[in-house]
């Protein structure tokens, strides 16, 4: 019982080696950054960023504007349904954390919609007006 493991994990390889090095060297810490893959598209008057986070629900994602800069937070800490008795044979869900941030040059702040759906926080970011160029004309003299 004590041998379930994930698949490809059972063997000596090279990839377990590098592994148990990275544990040893870094700690397995109960902390750990979710790693989170965003996707950008231009779509003419505004820009559309995709953020995959699977595993969070809509109340642990933040999104904070502030100095031309917009972060995007998404956190669920451990916790435990049945209290203390639990007995795991193997444990690799734990406490998560991701955090990634993005310039706003460009981007009509007042304007930002965000919708979180099935694991993807979708952000509208509307471009902004570009600003009028001054008409430059000779004036004819009477």
């Amino acid at each position: 019982m004590f041998e379930l493991m994930p698949f490809g994990r059972r063997s000596n390889s090279l990839s377990r080696y590098f592994d148990e090095m990275e544990k040893n060297f870094f700690g397995d810490s109960k902390t750990s950054l979710c790693e989170c893959r965003t996707d950008i598209l231009d779509q003419g008057d505004h820009y559309l960023l995709k953020a995959e986070l699977p595993g969070f629900r809509k109340e642990d994602v933040k999104v904070d504007l502030g100095d031309g800069v917009l972060t995007i937070r998404a956190e669920h800490s451990e916790q435990s349904s049945s209290g203390e008795g639990e007995n795991y044979i193997r444990r690799e869900m734990h406490y998560g954390a991701y955090e990634r941030s993005f310039g706003t040059e460009g981007i009509d702040v007042g304007r930002i919609e965000a919708k979180y759906e099935n694991g993807i926080l979708e952000l509208t970011l509307p471009k902004e007006a570009p600003a009028k160029q001054e008409v430059t004309r000779r004036i004819e003299i009477k």
